[in-house]
């Protein structure tokens, strides 16, 4: 088994996919980092003012928009909560922009977690199988004394691997290059967590403050859980569909859909049950409402969960009887 893995890892290392992401990475986080610095330079010159009196101006703003007849009420609740929340901030006295590498590394994951972070991760796993039957190794693979779901399983040791070091080489590289900007401290500072978005309101009994250490140490989890999802159903679909193109196709309108759906399918309570729907499991630590009320972490995690497990169960059973010559 361990030289069946050890096969899979030296062939997708071979085809360079993960030197070009990490070329990727390398490109666009200093654009992002220096996006970062002219919105702080131009936030500095327009408003010549303190972060509580921009956090107070925000509060107002959001506040004076309730009660607008315009605003659909599934943004008036969205706005509602994001009130709250910001008062409890300034209550306290802590600033949750502050400026420094792991803020940026927190924000850029936050926001990378449902499209940037499962695109590249589909660059991997989309062809793992179908980019073998379309240039005829996978017959010679399986002429090997090795039964077929052994084989299979390798290619998802070697899957895990690495969207392990994707998952990881983001956080390292957004933090290193974004830290020469804003600097390398900030993890002994606090962060709010245990927001509980209950329709319009939030409920901060169990509000408490943790490190942006830990934070960023139960985001990297739940994102590579969400990663490791999308690279399982991307493994399915590989098995499934013979074109490489069509395998990468599928999943990138997939995982763009369930972008789309997230911003419009509030009123649409099923959709809380696709997995597109539930990859932005970090909403549930910023105490941001998700896109279908009612969703909550044990939830989303649960259903992304069981589509992996169906996922993973339909690529062994196709992959151990689907006739290979043909």
């Amino acid at each position: 088994m361990l030289a069946l893995i050890r096969n899979e890892t030296i062939k997708v290392w071979k085809k360079k996919r993960f030197a070009v992401i990490v070329l990727i990475l390398c490109v666009l986080i200093p654009v992002f980092v220096y996006a970062q610095i002219k919105i702080a330079e131009n936030n500095r010159e327009k408003f010549n003012e303190d972060w509580r009196t921009q956090l107070q101006n925000r509060i107002t703003d959001n506040t004076r928009a309730l009660g607008s007849d315009r605003i659909p009420e599934e943004w008036k609740k969205w706005r509602r909560a994001l009130v709250q929340q910001l008062q409890y901030y300034l209550d306290h006295d802590i600033n949750p922009e502050t400026p420094n590498g792991v803020t940026f590394t927190k924000n850029f994951m936050d926001n990378a977690v449902t499209l940037f972070i499962p695109l590249m991760v589909l660059a991997i796993a989309s062809d793992l199988v179908s980019s073998e039957r379309s240039t005829g190794t996978i017959k010679m693979l399986l002429t090997r004394p090795v039964r077929r779901w052994r084989i299979l399983f390798s290619k998802l040791a070697a899957l895990t691997l690495y969207v392990s070091l994707v998952v990881a080489t983001t956080y390292v590289l957004a933090y290193l290059i974004s830290g020469l900007a804003f600097g390398f401290a900030g993890w002994g500072e606090p962060v709010f967590v245990g927001f509980r978005v209950n329709g319009g309101d939030v409920d901060t009994s169990g509000v408490h403050a943790i490190t942006q250490a830990a934070y960023l140490l139960m985001q990297a989890g739940l994102v590579w859980f969400s990663s490791m999802v999308v690279a399982i159903i991307a493994l399915m679909v590989s098995v499934l569909v013979r074109s490489t193109a069509a395998s990468f196709v599928t999943m990138m309108a997939t995982i763009i859909a369930g972008t789309i759906l997230a911003n419009m399918a509030s009123s649409w309570q099923s959709a809380k049950y696709l997995f597109n729907v539930n990859m932005e499991l970090t909403t549930y630590l910023r105490g941001t409402p998700p896109p279908v009320e009612g969703m909550t972490l044990g939830f989303s995690l649960i259903v992304l969960a069981i589509w992996a497990a169906a996922a993973l169960t339909t690529a062994f059973a196709v992959f151990t009887k689907q006739d290979i010559l043909n």
